[in-house]
This record gives C-alpha cells, sequence and structure tokens, in this order.
C-alpha cells in the first residue's frame, strides 16, 4: 500500500467514529463540520473497502471489518502519542481535553466531586465523561475507549494497570423511626426487609433474584458464610437510591461506608456498623496499557491518586 495516497488524519477520524457511532457527535468532539466528517467517512469507506458503520435500527454499527480494525487502530494512535508527546509537556491549564472515566454511583458520589473542584483550579477547561460501568466491556477499555475506570473488582484482565485508590468497609443506613433502630442487633436485621445494591461490575447486568446468593456479592456472602440469610425486598444499582429507600420505615440498606456518610447531615437517617463482620473491599483506578505512557492520562492519574488521599 502507498501510504503517501492516504491521509493519515482519517485514522483519527475514524477511532473517533467506531468510539462515537455518531457522525454528528463524532464531528462536534474533533471540532469540524457534519459534511467535513461524512466526507472522511467516504474515504474512510474508500481507503478499507467497506462500509465501517452501517446503520441499523439501534444506531450505526461497525461492521466486521471495524471490529477487527479498532483494537489496531488505537494501538497505532497510541504509538503516535508516545512519539509526539515527549517533546512537548502536557499544560493542564490550557488543555481542554475531554477524559472519559466509568466508574459506578459510588465513584460518582465519593470521588468525582473532589476531583471536579481540583480540575475547576488546575485544568478548567479539561471536560469529564462520566460512563457507567454497564455502557462498555473490559475489552472496549482495554482497547483505550475509555480513559479510567474507578471501580471495584472481583476480576480484572491481567493486562491491566491498576492502583488501588482506597479500602472501604460497609455502614447499614435506616431510618430514624425504623423499629430496628431501638434493638439494632443481628437478629433485627436479619428480620428486617432489606435493599440490594448491585456489586457494579463491567458489562450490561442480567436480573438477579434473592436465591442468587453467589451473584449477590459481600455483603450476602458474608451471610451466608456465618449461616445467615437477608430478606431482600428490593433491587437496586445504585447507591444513592438505596439511601433514599432506608427512609422508608422498615428498610435496611447496607451499603459501604464512604457512600452512608454521604447522607450523614440526613436528620431521617441512622448510620450503624452492621452486627456482623463483612470483609472491606479495595476501590481501584484501572487503565488501559495502551494508555500507559501518554502524557495527559499520566496527568490525570496522578491527579485522582492526590484527591483519594485528601
Amino acid at each position: 500500500m502507498n501510504l503517501d495516497k492516504i491521509d493519515l488524519n482519517l485514522l483519527v477520524y475514524l477511532d473517533v467514529l467506531l468510539r462515537e457511532r455518531n457522525v454528528t457527535r463524532s464531528a462536534s468532539l474533533l471540532g469540524i463540520t457534519q459534511p467535513a466528517m461524512s466526507n472522511g467517512l467516504r474515504r474512510l469507506r474508500d481507503t478499507f473497502s467497506d462500509p465501517l458503520l452501517v446503520r441499523t435500527s439501534e444506531g450505526m454499527a461497525p461492521t466486521e471489518r471495524a471490529q477487527a480494525i479498532q483494537p489496531l487502530l488505537r494501538q497505532i494512535l497510541s504509538s503516535v502519542e508516545q512519539v509526539i508527546e515527549p517533546g512537548s509537556a502536557f499544560d493542564p491549564s490550557r488543555s481542554d481535553r475531554v477524559f472519559r472515566i466509568m466508574t459506578s454511583d459510588y465513584g460518582e458520589a465519593t470521588l468525582v466531586p473532589r476531583l471536579l473542584k481540583r480540575l475547576r483550579k488546575e485544568a478548567p477547561d479539561i471536560v469529564l465523561d462520566i460512563m457507567t460501568p454497564s455502557d462498555m466491556s473490559f475489552t472496549e477499555v482495554e482497547q483505550g475507549l475509555v480513559d479510567l475506570v474507578l471501580n471495584r473488582f472481583d476480576t480484572m484482565p491481567q493486562a491491566f494497570h491498576q492502583k488501588t485508590l482506597w479500602t472501604d468497609s460497609f455502614s447499614c443506613l435506616f431510618a430514624v423511626d425504623n423499629p430496628i433502630s431501638l434493638n439494632f442487633s443481628l437478629e433485627s436485621y436479619l428480620q428486617a426487609k432489606h435493599v440490594w445494591v448491585s456489586k457494579t461490575g463491567m458489562g450490561a447486568g442480567m436480573g438477579i433474584t434473592p436465591k442468587d446468593i453467589k451473584r449477590l456479592g459481600w455483603v450476602d456472602e458474608a451471610l451466608e458464610r456465618a449461616g445467615h440469610k437477608r430478606q431482600i425486598t428490593v433491587f437496586t444499582r445504585h447507591y444513592q437510591s438505596a439511601a433514599l429507600m432506608a427512609q422508608q420505615k422498615g428498610l435496611v440498606a447496607t451499603i459501604p461506608t464512604r457512600s452512608a456518610t454521604t447522607q450523614s447531615d440526613n436528620p431521617r437517617l441512622v448510620i450503624k456498623k452492621p452486627p456482623f463482620d463483612i470483609p472491606e473491599f479495595e476501590f481501584k483506578m484501572a487503565w488501559s496499557p495502551l494508555l500507559q505512557h501518554n502524557a495527559p492520562h499520566q496527568w490525570l492519574r496522578k491527579l485522582i491518586s492526590d484527591v483519594a488521599i485528601t
């Protein structure tokens, strides 16, 4: 292939198009017009002799060829960035870069507000795109389509780089008028009705029932080891929703302590240590090896690490 006949800028277009799967949104992110992006897509289709993106009932979808190209494309662009960036220092105060961070509402409530406060001071034009864990899979994160994943994990691909930001315990939330407040014990805990919150793993989740002990997570596994089982009456995937539900008389939510303490000023709720032992968990930051040496990415990782310990 004669590279002289190829506009390598089109690879940047393709990278964004495969990530966004929307011509208008891709054009906006690249700062070009929609006709220019449409023209770029047409040229890409000619270059690869493939439609690359096709319209479906659910929007634009990548062809088989495009799916095969995407991880290779990320590697190429990451390598180009590594070649260029050492010669020019990253200046966060002048950057308007968009960083994509995937996290649960646990991370949104406990870390992101403090991160935004630092960003407003040090890099006011940087934009955060906060995504939920169900938005993408580990494979897509490994391809560098997301800058960082902030979460707690049962498993993680060995190729990922990771860092523990903090260790957290669990706390119980219930309404001040909940009868359990008069005698909070293991016996009363087991007799109460409970709000269950997802472990929030990667990828789209499936429905769950109280019988799925192995899928219910740390709280229920700890109870099972002690020979007990709680009465779950509602399932949610959001810690903040669980806290709101716990305000209803008779319901108890057992959630990470850092999430629970966001409700410490709520006069309607009581926060208590669980009446049984639940192992602590690690809240981690993970990223693709493709982004390990990326200068803006290195700056963001350090900032998040600093924020996490303050």
